[in-house]
């Protein structure tokens, strides 16, 4: 894009560039088993800052999708208790605090729920 081609070949096949569209990756190196980008990719894309999603109305929105009907209370309590379990308990990598875990926890609530 930036020698303003409009075409190009990737794997054996022209492929047309088109402006309207963009490339975007995420990384999270820190992440158990997670790499760093090598320096030569790094400079064909620009950082973008992003913020920490909520939570709670993440954790709102799943209960109600799992069928509960105080999801608005519960979402507080989890999100609460993922909180503090992050700050007070071990701080070993193979626990996960994060939205993985969360999410695990209320799909499981979930399917308790069903039973």
């Amino acid at each position: 894009m930036v020698a303003g081609k409009t075409e190009f070949i990737f794997e054996g096949n022209k492929l047309v560039l088109k402006h309207s569209n963009g490339v975007f990756i995420t990384m999270n190196p820190g992440y158990a088993g997670r790499t760093e980008l090598p320096d030569n990719l790094k400079v064909c894309f620009r950082p973008v800052a992003m913020m920490v999603p909520d939570y709670t109305l993440i954790a709102e929105i799943m209960l109600y999708a799992e069928g509960f009907s105080t999801a608005k209370i519960l979402s507080g309590k989890f999100t609460k208790l993922y909180k503090l379990s992050s700050e007070q308990l071990s701080q070993q990598d193979h626990y996960d605090f994060g939205m993985r875990g969360l999410k695990s926890l209320l799909v499981a609530s979930g399917a308790l729920k069903r039973k």
